[in-house]
């Protein structure tokens, strides 16, 4: 019979095996889609840079998983229990065996107008004169293909919760490998400009962030008009109106063309697809999760007695993406498909 100590010594082996699967599982399941499930980046930024894993610990990696960054793309999870945080910084770990041992640094003690002198001269360029980040700040369309990671909002709220001072002191002292950060002290700086610029970004703090948009739960997930035309006729003044527009038309068929055979296609059911491919490639260098709903598709579908004609509603959709760059995306693409139902209705 196992002794006591052997039956915990089995347990507690089970429970890290569990803990380690349920990281996969979880990772796998909220993270993966923007970090990879290699931890090697894509939407979000690489994880398993091990000069990342050398400069962040593990009350960061926790706080940014409850925090998320408001306005960017990276939510708050806070349905998420703590084991289930634990497991996934577990996960996190596991992508990066041996990173860097970066010896412990001395609190910093700086000043803050010094360091936004600092800051102005070798930070802005990437971070943007008030932290506010790279556009389309860890999204793999907009950035240049040899750069894993662009510049972080350094000004973001949760970025600021969840990153101490030692943390930005390791960062600047020892830069990013594999990034554009570059050590200060490389750079020719001091251990006393290092502490200047932490001071200057701490500040951020006590400066307005941008805002998240208001909460649009009320907002209809779909745009809709009666047109006082039938099927046909609405489908073509569709079709008018996107041109004005300045859409080109992608396709006009059956709603159902491809998932029956010809003759049972349904010409009351159609949908209609139109692409601003400029705005469509302005609004990818923001988020590429847009490919949800660009390009542009209007449906029209007779409902009893009346021609219905629909949209999707951006409006609806940028709550959902957290990104406050595209809430204004939103807001046009939202009043251009109003005005193009109207119009196509009238």
């Amino acid at each position: 019979m196992p002794s006591r100590r052997g039956i915990g010594l089995l347990l507690g082996i089970l429970s890290h095996l569990a803990l380690a699967a349920d990281g996969v599982t979880l990772f796998t399941r909220h993270c993966a889609a923007c970090h990879g499930l290699d931890g090697l980046g894509g939407v979000g930024v690489p994880l398993a840079l091990p000069g990342l894993q050398a400069t962040v610990d593990d009350d960061y990696l926790r706080l940014t998983i409850r925090y998320g960054r408001p306005g960017r793309v990276m939510p708050a999870f806070t349905q998420l229990t703590d084991h289930d945080v634990a497991a996934i910084i577990k996960q996190v770990r596991a992508f990066s065996k041996s990173p860097p041992a970066l010896p412990a640094v001395k609190p910093p003690q700086g000043d803050a107008v010094r360091g936004a002198k600092i800051f102005a001269g070798h930070c802005a360029a990437c971070h943007g004169t008030q932290g506010e980040g790279s556009h389309g700040t860890g999204v793999t369309f907009s950035r240049p293909r040899d750069l894993p990671i662009l510049a972080p909002a350094l000004n973001n709220p949760g970025f600021l919760a969840a990153a101490s001072d030692s943390m930005l002191k390791k960062t600047l002292l020892h830069g990013r490998e594999g990034t554009p950060m570059l050590s200060f002290i490389k750079q020719g700086l001091t251990e006393a400009d290092v502490d200047n610029v932490v001071a200057f970004v701490r500040s951020f703090a006590q400066q307005p962030h941008v805002s998240l948009p208001p909460d649009l739960a009320t907002e209809p997930p779909i745009l809709m008009r009666t047109s006082r035309f039938d099927v046909a006729e609405t489908a073509e003044r569709v079709k008018e109106v996107m041109t004005r527009y300045n859409l080109r038309i992608i396709r006009a068929v059956p709603f159902n063309q491809g998932m029956v055979d010809t003759k049972d296609e349904n010409p009351e059911q159609r949908i209609i697809d139109g692409c601003d491919f400029g705005f469509l490639n302005k609004a990818l260098a923001v988020d590429p999760r847009v490919g949800l709903f660009l390009p542009c598709r209007i449906t029209i579908t007779r409902q009893h007695d009346k021609v219905v004609v629909m949209a999707i509603n951006p409006k609806r959709l940028s709550t959902i993406f957290n990104n406050a760059e595209l809430n204004e995306l939103c807001e046009e693409m939202y009043k251009l498909y109003n005005d193009l139902l109207d119009e196509a209705v009238q």
